[in-house]
C-alpha cells in the first residue's frame, strides 16, 4: 500500500485527499452533500433539454447531492426544487 501511494505522490496526483476536504481546483465526488457557495442570478438545468431558472430556487444554507460529473468542471447536483448544473469551483463541503 505504502508503495502504491508513493508512486501516485511522485506522479503527482492529487486524487489523494482526506476525506470531507475539497480544494477548488479538485473536482467534487458523486454522493457528496455539497452547498452552493456563490449566489448565481440563474441556474441551469440538469434536464435533457436545459433551461434557465432563476437563482432564487437554491437558498443559501440548502444542502444538496452531486448526481453527476460533467465536462469542463461542471457538476450535477440535485436539491430540493430540482437538478441543476454547477461549476465544481461554486460549490463548497456541506
Amino acid at each position: 500500500m505504502s508503495e502504491l501511494l508513493a508512486i501516485l505522490l511522485q506522479l503527482g496526483s492529487d486524487v489523494i485527499q482526506p476525506p470531507g476536504s475539497m480544494p477548488d481546483s479538485t473536482p467534487v465526488a458523486l454522493g457528496d452533500a455539497v452547498r452552493l457557495a456563490v449566489q448565481r442570478p440563474y441556474l441551469k438545468t440538469a434536464d435533457p433539454m436545459p433551461m434557465l431558472r432563476p437563482g432564487d430556487l437554491i437558498s443559501p444554507d440548502e444542502v444538496g447531492q452531486v448526481v453527476g460529473l460533467r465536462a469542463a468542471e461542471q457538476v450535477a447536483v440535485r436539491f430540493r426544487r430540482g437538478t441543476f448544473l454547477l461549476e465544481a469551483s461554486w460549490l463548497s463541503p456541506a
